[in-house]
């Protein structure tokens, strides 16, 4: 299972091979400012990401991982928070260096010095230019190393599925992530149908196996080929028929 270690100030380490946790408040955070609970998901579209783009409901990626930093911004007012609710709801990978996972250095053409490079403005646990007195250190681990708001991981590539219920004749598209299970793409289907688990999902009339992905289901990801033969992709999306189980002991 996953190793997790508690850290001082009720921080929460996740060792290699652990899973993400939901997102944990401080104590004196208002309670009218914590948002919603939601079920953890193991990958997030870059859709799911942008939906988050507020200082009161804010994820972020860098290098494939999303971060869920409302409870940081729920922590931290003034205006250090200001680029990072700017970039809420988006890919902040170009703010890091990729070998050391550390803020990006440059060189300040003012100063000639060696600093964090801030495009967007000094950020939350980001060190003044200079000696600044009011500067405190004791915040601990500085966000981007903290392993408290990893969520999960950035999908690498999405797909297109369409869902046609068979009762109801509703149909709907979905954009999945190729790494998702059918079982994963089921709990993303339930916001359209809560009774989604009563159905038999299936394929050109055969049932899918919900522990695989949709290629692992012989459903290959033919984007790119449409797309080099300059055929619209969005024409072409395979479809997944339910069928309505008679006894609805799932609903």
């Amino acid at each position: 299972g996953n190793k997790v270690t508690r850290h001082a100030a009720g921080r929460t380490r996740v060792m290699t091979g652990g899973a993400p946790q939901p997102p944990s408040f401080a104590p004196e955070v208002h309670k009218g400012d914590i948002p919603k609970e939601y079920p953890l998901q193991r990958y997030y579209t870059a859709a799911d990401i942008a939906a988050h783009n507020t200082a009161h409901n804010c994820w972020v990626s860098f290098f494939g991982r999303v971060y869920d930093l409302t409870p940081l911004l729920a922590e931290y007012k003034g205006p250090l928070a200001q680029p990072i609710i700017a970039a809420a709801g988006s890919d902040i990978s170009f703010w890091f260096d990729e070998a050391t996972g550390q803020p990006k250095m440059h060189l300040d053409p003012v100063t000639g010095m060696q600093e964090i490079y801030c495009p967007w403005g000094r950020y939350i646990h980001v060190p003044p230019q200079g000696p600044e007195s009011d500067w405190g250190t004791d915040f601990g681990t500085p966000w981007w190393e903290d392993t408290r708001y990893w969520i999960g991981l950035r999908s690498a590539a999405t797909r297109k599925i369409g869902i046609v219920n068979l009762m109801t004749r509703q149909k709907n598209t979905l954009e999945v992530p190729v790494e998702e299970t059918v079982a994963e793409i089921q709990q993303r289907y339930l916001v359209h149908n809560a009774h989604a688990g009563s159905y038999t999902w299936k394929r050109l009339g055969k049932p899918l196996n919900m522990e695989k992905t949709l290629a692992e289901n012989g459903m290959e990801d033919e984007t790119e080929e449409f797309l080099r033969l300059s055929i619209d992709p969005d024409h072409h999306i395979p479809v997944i028929h339910l069928h309505f189980n008679d006894d609805l002991t799932e609903a």
